[in-house]
């Protein structure tokens, strides 16, 4: 991609050569009127009528035809030419003899159709010939261009053709480079509307089933109190606190995650295995995984690791997450409690497994968690 500095330089290159033709007109008007009084003209009234039409012809050329038709633009540049073809034997020794070879340039340039533009130069060419040859028989004293002059006045179309190409050229990479970074901006608001959606659901997930425990729980306490019961309305309340508490956690652990770069999901899985000292197997050949897929399962998998040391607090843990040919599963396991239960771990909001269960179904997969032998075993199955 283009860098603003040359962007700069391209659109100052672009206003220089833009300038060319509108001096070369300018000049040539100038120094022929300038010249005109004092120089060798033939037939001068002829002359002179030529003249003012091809310098009229020559500063309409100069003005933006965006809204002239293209037949138009064809008949204005075959007059341009017309004229300073006729007028370049008439004028010999004056500036007018830049008015044909103008024109040829100004073909090449302004025209889109290119066999217009070296019709109209061929023309010119044959036209001044044949005008040279004319007023040289005519008047045999006069002073004529050799004729290599005349045959040479629709060269420029050349040159004039090339610089079309040129702002051709130009213009569509200045196009492209818009396109590319229009694209690129669509993209990128399209991937910040997908983050937020992602942001957002996380958010719901952690805090609406949180939420609805606390609600559950402080609807019991108040339930509780009403019977008489203050002990376990108490019980109840405490239960909501720890659910809040475990809510708080799980949601800034969830904005943490979200904020971190994503790593392929056999590293972060195996990163968090290390922290937990839980032991980490890969099963199959591991390959590319959707991001909704892969937070899907670090999150499953902090869910299991999180009920896994509240509830079986010192028991041995793994993951093992095996990649076949169009799903990936993570299992899960933890084995008996070898410690006491922890008062400060044991509450919970006892729904994030459902939170994950919904989250799998909305993904196309499954998730099943319960007994497994003498422990527990979480298990998710996911489309790659």
């Amino acid at each position: 991609m283009s860098t603003p500095d040359q962007r700069s330089l391209s659109r100052l290159g672009q206003h220089r050569d833009d300038l060319i033709q509108p001096l070369l007109v300018l000049t040539a008007i100038a120094c022929t009127a300038v010249q005109w009084p004092d120089a060798t003209i033939a037939y001068r009234p002829l002359a002179l009528a030529l003249f003012v039409l091809v310098s009229v012809a020559g500063i309409v050329s100069l003005l933006p035809w965006a809204r002239i038709a293209e037949n138009r633009q064809i008949t204005v540049m075959g007059a341009y030419m017309l004229f300073g073809a006729l007028l370049l034997p008439l004028a010999h020794g004056t500036f007018a003899a830049m008015f044909p070879f103008v024109a040829a340039s100004a073909s090449g340039i302004k025209l889109a159709s290119r066999r217009a533009a070296v019709t109209i130069a061929v023309a010119g060419a044959v036209i001044a010939v044949a005008a040279t040859w004319t007023v040289g028989e005519l008047s045999p004293g006069f002073p004529v261009w050799p004729v290599w002059v005349p045959l040479t006045v629709g060269l420029p179309v050349a040159v004039g053709i090339s610089h079309h190409d040129r702002l051709d050229a130009i213009r569509n990479a200045q196009l492209a480079a818009e396109s590319a970074q229009r694209a690129r901006e669509s993209e990128a608001r399209e991937a910040a509307l997908v983050e937020r959606g992602r942001i957002a659901r996380e958010i719901h997930d952690v805090l609406g089933h949180s939420l609805s425990g606390i609600a559950l729980q402080l609807d019991m306490a108040d339930a509780l109190r009403d019977s008489g019961r203050d002990d376990e309305a108490a019980a109840a309340v405490r239960k909501a606190r720890a659910i809040a508490v475990d809510s708080i956690s799980e949601t800034r652990r969830a904005v943490h995650a979200l904020r971190e770069d994503t790593l392929p999901l056999s590293e972060t899985l195996c990163q968090l295995a290390d922290h937990a000292s839980a032991e980490f197997v890969v099963e199959g050949e591991a390959g590319a995984v959707g991001p909704e897929t892969t937070h899907t399962m670090v999150r499953a998998a902090q869910e299991a690791m999180t009920n896994a040391a509240k509830y079986a607090p010192g028991a041995a843990r793994s993951l093992r997450l095996a990649f076949a040919a169009d799903h990936v599963r993570l299992t899960v396991h933890n084995g008996p409690a070898t410690e006491p239960l922890r008062a400060e771990l044991a509450g919970g909001s006892g729904v994030g497994l459902v939170g994950m269960r919904e989250r799998a179904a909305l993904l196309g997969g499954t998730l099943r968690a319960g007994p497994a032998g003498d422990g527990w075993t979480v298990e998710l199955e996911l489309p790659r």
